[in-house]
């Protein structure tokens, strides 16, 4: 338990340019896609930085969110999901599925199929 716990811990400089990042992910902040593909690589191998990403885009989908109020509270809980996933959309499992969320419902009609 010891070893697993420690293997999750982010250096000192790693931590605090994340942190960084997700500060100005907070603000509103325009950041790098160099940063971004930074801290997407760190949050797939390390709990914590997912956990910090998650909590800096939860705070952006959420923007009413005062302190003491309980979202905050299941967002420093790290509870709930962000983006699409929050909402209840699923990801495409294959490319198939990616071919069917486009295609047209049938020959006769001239709409294209509508996700919400």
């Amino acid at each position: 338990m010891v070893v697993e716990q420690f293997a999750t811990m982010l250096s000192h400089n790693y931590r605090i340019k994340l942190e960084e990042i997700c500060s100005r992910i907070v603000k509103g902040e325009e950041v790098s896609l160099g940063d971004m593909v930074w801290a997407e690589k760190l949050a797939a191998h390390n709990q914590h930085a997912a956990r910090l990403l998650r909590q800096a885009r939860r705070s952006v989908d959420t923007p009413d969110m005062v302190e003491g109020d309980l979202d905050d509270f299941m967002n420093q809980l790290d509870l709930g999901g962000t983006g699409s996933e929050a909402r209840g959309v699923r990801g495409f499992e294959s490319p198939s599925d990616l071919y069917d969320w486009f295609k047209r419902d049938g020959e006769d009609t001239d709409e294209w199929r509508r996700r919400d």
